[in-house]
């Protein structure tokens, strides 16, 4: 490639949007894709935006990449997906913050020609989209409530357990992994597209972290002040995960609760690895997001779309469990292993 096609950045901020935009000088006006991310901020965005810039960069796609301020933030991602429309992309990969309240904005993508590919968390229903690239967040759930049971044994069946969750309104990776989290410790779930209409006496509560470090330690005070006995740990991810763990410390009951979560961030391994979170489950937004500029790439050339891993309803980027401690009876890796395949 010629030093006038390689890779330029712009960045700035617009109606509450923070945006990236990735040029390839040599064929920009070929095909351009965009990404919408929940925020800019969470290291698993961070890498999957790399991901994306790195994959567009092979292929000469200009990429604009936008996200919201905050998780949660649904009206950033509906204006970002009229931006792209305008702008006449050819493709959107999207992480949604509000997987139904979207819907509508994804429709119109799809109405007006682009290629709409769910990153991470499936849109409710899951075929809004064209096609979804994502961890199997059921099966990541399942991992770490199966280690987290069989590392307690004959105690899993007494114990007390919290649920620090992403949002109100319980997009669609929130709710698997909260829900095969209970699965694989072996809590019957109720509706399984839903959180909180359990009632299995071990649940103490749930509370929303909007998968940060602030809010997992303001959701671990809330449920303490609800039940100081707690000994197990759900979190969304592993930023809420040593939010959790803070919120612990600070009251000198960090040694007696066991903490799960699912991301396999370079700095959640670490978090494993010195103990301050049991096991974490591993996926990897670098690939899930390449694949998706492969694809809109491939439909901007010969209308081809992407086909779902088979026996599944989504294209599975796969899943490891990483922990130093592991359980009999649950496939896991350490935190060596984690810390070669880790992001961020």
């Amino acid at each position: 490639m010629t030093k006038t096609a390689l890779l330029k950045s712009t960045v700035f901020a617009a109606a509450g949007l923070s945006l990236m935009a990735f040029t390839s000088a040599a064929s920009a006006a070929d095909v351009s894709a965009c990404l919408i991310t929940k925020t800019d901020t969470n290291p698993f965005f961070v890498k999957m935006k790399e991901g994306a810039a790195a994959k567009a960069k092979e292929l000469g796609v200009e990429l604009k990449a936008y996200a919201g301020k905050i998780d949660g933030d649904s009206e950033s991602q509906v204006a970002a997906i009229e931006s792209c429309i305008a702008d006449g992309a050819k493709g959107i990969l999207i992480t949604a913050s509000d997987t139904k309240g979207i819907v509508p904005a994804v429709k119109k993508a799809r109405d007006a020609g682009l290629l709409v590919i769910a990153l991470d968390t499936p849109l409710d229903p899951l075929d809004a989209a064209d096609a979804t690239f994502a961890t199997d967040n059921l099966e990541a759930g399942k991992l770490i409530g199966a280690w987290a049971a069989a590392t307690l044994g004959d105690k899993a069946k007494d114990a007390k357990i919290g649920f620090l969750d992403l949002t109100p309104s319980q997009p669609t990776v929130d709710v698997l992994r909260d829900q095969g989290f209970m699965m694989g410790y072996g809590i019957d779930v109720k509706d399984p597209n839903k959180i909180g209409d359990e009632d299995d006496p071990r649940i103490v509560g749930h509370d929303v972290t909007n998968g940060n470090e602030e809010g997992g330690r303001k959701a671990m005070e809330n449920l303490l002040q609800k039940d100081p006995g707690i000994n197990v740990i759900h979190t969304i991810n592993e930023p809420a995960a040593v939010g959790a763990y803070q919120a612990l410390k600070a009251v000198g009951l960090e040694g007696n609760v066991l903490i799960v979560s699912v991301d396999g961030g370079c700095p959640g391994v670490k978090s494993v690895a010195e103990g301050v979170i049991g096991a974490t489950s591993q996926q990897y937004p670098l690939q899930m997001a390449a694949l998706g500029i492969e694809a809109i790439a491939a439909f901007a050339k010969d209308g081809t779309k992407p086909k779902p891993t088979e026996g599944k309803d989504f294209f599975d980027t796969g899943v490891n469990l990483v922990t130093d401690k592991p359980a009999e009876g649950v496939k896991s890796i350490d935190t060596k292993e984690g810390l070669a395949k880790c992001w961020g």
